[in-house]
């Protein structure tokens, strides 16, 4: 299964760090004993072709018919897009977080996107908080954004299935907490560490608000 695949290409590469003192305070607010550094990845040829492998076998299962163009978001997703472009010979594109300039293409970069399907890619996903901007920008510059795939889903934190259900987002995700937790033998974490993430994922929101993160779930963003 590409989840357990990607979960220890993961581990491998010392992408998945998690403290048991100062928590991680993640992009979307929320805190975190653990934090997953896909970027670690890019700098190592076997770890990245193998990764990228998965992507594209996850792609072509998932999606019923092929995108037309593949969009990476700014900035950990732009690596990833590439290498996916050049596997499956189509155009590449990437998505600004926010705006620059003016005019309906103001976000995106590399040509083009009007009437094409295309599929967005990210590192990471957390609560899904940043896809709506990414989703937002394509399709201001006319592009059919159905799916994004992203090579770890933290999977923990609320909200992030709603709002890909208002985003009209379909998740392609290559690895989750679950899948980490599942590698067993020489390549599984540490026993401390697997009670720490034990307790957090218990109760995610909690453990956020009781170490400085955030408390609360945002409305979901359109």
């Amino acid at each position: 299964m590409s989840g357990d695949r990607m979960a220890r290409l993961l581990l491998e590469g010392g992408a998945v760090r998690v403290s048991h003192e100062q928590p991680f305070i993640l992009a979307a607010g929320w805190a975190s004993p653990a934090y997953v550094d896909v970027r670690l990845l890019i700098g190592e040829p076997r770890l990245r072709r193998a990764a990228a492998a998965l992507a594209v076998e996850a792609i072509r299962a998932a999606l019923p018919e092929p995108p037309e163009a593949v969009a990476g978001a700014e900035t950990a997703g732009i690596p990833w897009a590439a290498w996916l472009a050049e596997a499956l010979d189509l155009p590449l594109r990437y998505v600004r977080k926010r705006p620059l300039g003016i005019g309906r293409n103001a976000q995106v970069e590399g040509g083009s996107v009007e009437g094409m399907r295309v599929l967005l890619v990210d590192d990471l996903m957390t609560d899904g908080s940043s896809k709506a901007a990414f989703a937002r920008g394509l399709r201001s510059a006319g592009a059919a954004v159905t799916h994004a795939l992203c090579l770890f889903h933290h999977g923990t934190f609320p909200g992030g299935a709603e709002r890909m259900a208002h985003l009209g987002l379909e998740l392609v995700a290559l690895a989750s907490w679950r899948d980490v937790l599942a590698v067993d033998g020489a390549a599984a974490l540490p026993e401390a560490d697997r009670a720490v993430l034990g307790a957090f994922l218990a109760d995610p929101v909690g453990w956020s608000a009781a170490h400085g993160g955030r408390a609360t779930l945002a409305r979901p963003a359109l």
